[in-house]
């Protein structure tokens, strides 16, 4: 089984690619849903955050605030590096189950979408990396007109992230997506070639 990490700064277009992978036959891990189930409520990870941020990350409902999150966490690498402590431990072991469940129902490829994969120091848990990655001035107006953040808020996303010159280097598949859906699609079609080639040359051979 190959276990591959496939990483990408906000908006550059991974979760298209993720979609892509699991509609090729991917189990696909989705490390932002870890983490929401994670800070459900009632979750003892809950409780944390609101001991960490104060009352006013909790809604009235007893859920998280997101957006009071965010707002505190996206301007204050200290508060980031806090909530990361508290969460990532816990989608780590959500990882790792599904990972091992994968294994046993014979799976060929696992990947595990993870946007702060470089930032939480992850590199070396997976056999391959890909990074989806687009120009920072398209991301950011992904960011302002499609998702509705305003200008200031989606630089502060931007920002809390490693730079993406820094993880083309470190990974071993780039994906651009500088164009049309169209060509994403096909260049990430071209990279699950190159996976399903590995997985090929990895088995053993026939007796």
């Amino acid at each position: 089984m190959l276990n591959i990490g496939l990483t990408g700064n906000i908006a550059s277009g991974k979760s298209t690619v993720a979609a892509r992978f699991a509609a090729l036959g991917a189990t696909v891990l989705d490390a932002d849903r870890y983490a929401r189930e994670a800070v459900a409520e009632g979750t003892a990870v809950l409780a944390a955050v609101i001991a960490r941020f104060g009352s006013r990350v909790a809604a009235a409902d007893g859920t998280l605030d997101r957006h009071a999150l965010g707002q505190m966490v996206f301007t204050d690498a200290q508060a980031r590096r806090d909530l990361e402590a508290i969460i990532h431990p816990e989608v780590a072991r959500r990882r790792a189950e599904a990972t091992a469940a994968a294994r046993a129902s014979g799976r060929q490829i696992v990947v595990s979408d993870i946007p702060l994969l470089f930032e939480a120091g992850l590199r070396g848990a997976f056999d391959f990396i890909v990074l989806v990655d687009a120009p920072e001035s398209v991301r950011l107006d992904r960011l302002v007109h499609s998702r509705g953040i305003s200008d200031a808020e989606a630089r502060a996303r931007m920002a809390a992230q490693d730079d993406a010159g820094s993880k083309r280097t470190r990974a071993d598949f780039v994906i651009d997506n500088d164009g049309s859906l169209e060509s994403l699609v096909r260049r990430a079609d071209e990279v699950w070639q190159l996976l399903q080639d590995r997985v090929a040359n990895s088995a053993p051979p026939h007796p």
